[in-house]
């Protein structure tokens, strides 16, 4: 049976969660950036006046009234492609930065509650992957993989999940050692009880803010790989518009109108979930208000 009492005590802490959010001024700006690009890739169909496939136009064709952002080397319209690219590379972004939180978290939580071998093992491979060079093993994974959405997010997944899974076994272990969950232990209470009734609610705030950080991280690596022709040539996203505009000379020809628009949307979407995860960990981290800035 729902405790009525329960819910109610969640629903005032959501609304005080938000209303402290909405209060800094960075963290709403961030929430504002990422609401207008989500909601531009869903409604792509109705905001783009092309088909971002289809020729629409004179190829190289530089801003006008009728391509407002002009047109790449085979005549398609730059606009449409940058709204629909939005999609690709903001589902990517998402699906990535959930997988690799969650295996950050699992890796993370294991390492700092368990001691021994275990956490050894745990943490020498965090350590490997926090150590070897991205861009090698970049192409590496994506060439054994080959082209396709759901390989990319593999590779971000493998490549990305470190950073977050030391920090998250650096707050478990913290936890660990404190006086209640001696009690706990003491009162005969399993380990995976123990994990997922103590450690893992007391870490939530830190994977909240770590799993932001990692759709940043997934969006940027997108953007690498498939500029690095090893992303998926079939679709539409900011790092294949890239791609094929260093590939079909828009750099040697100036043509501005098309590198520019999906390097400033990835640049300030990157920007929007910085600012979001950077208000987050102020509002879990009390200790950082003397520091920061509103």
């Amino acid at each position: 049976m729902i405790d009525i009492s329960t819910v109610k005590h969640t629903l005032i802490d959501i609304k005080k969660f938000i209303e402290t959010f909405i209060r800094r001024k960075k963290g709403f700006i961030g929430f504002i950036i990422i609401m207008f690009f989500i909601l531009t890739a869903i409604l792509a169909e109705y905001i783009a006046p092309y088909d971002p496939y289809k020729i629409t136009g004179i190829p190289y064709s530089p801003p006008d009234s009728n391509h407002i952002l002009g047109t790449n080397d085979l005549g398609q319209d730059i606009f449409s492609e940058t709204i629909y690219g939005a999609r690709i590379s903001l589902f990517i972004g998402f699906i990535a930065g959930l997988s690799s939180t969650i295996l950050a978290t699992i890796i993370g939580i294991i390492a700092g509650y368990y001691e021994g071998i275990i956490s050894r093992i745990l943490t020498g491979l965090m350590d490997m992957f926090l150590v070897v060079p991205g861009i090698p093993l970049i192409i590496l994974l994506a060439v054994y993989l080959g082209p396709g959405i759901w390989n990319i997010i593999t590779v971000i997944t493998i490549l990305s999940w470190a950073p977050a899974a030391r920090v998250i076994k650096g707050h478990a272990l913290s936890i660990k050692n404190r006086p209640f969950i001696e009690a706990t232990k003491a009162l005969g209470a399993s380990n995976m009880r123990i994990l997922a009734k103590h450690i893992l609610p007391n870490v939530l705030p830190i994977i909240f803010a770590n799993s932001i950080l990692r759709i940043v991280d997934a969006i940027l690596l997108e953007a690498a790989i498939s500029f690095l022709g090893l992303g998926d040539p079939r679709t539409k996203s900011w790092g294949t518009m890239l791609y094929f505009a260093q590939q079909r000379g828009a750099f040697s020809t100036g043509a501005w109108w098309w590198i520019l628009p999906p390097g400033i949307c990835i640049s300030i979407t990157a920007i929007g979930f910085s600012l979001i995860a950077f208000t987050l960990d102020e509002i879990f981290n009390p200790r950082l208000e003397s520091i920061s800035w509103r």
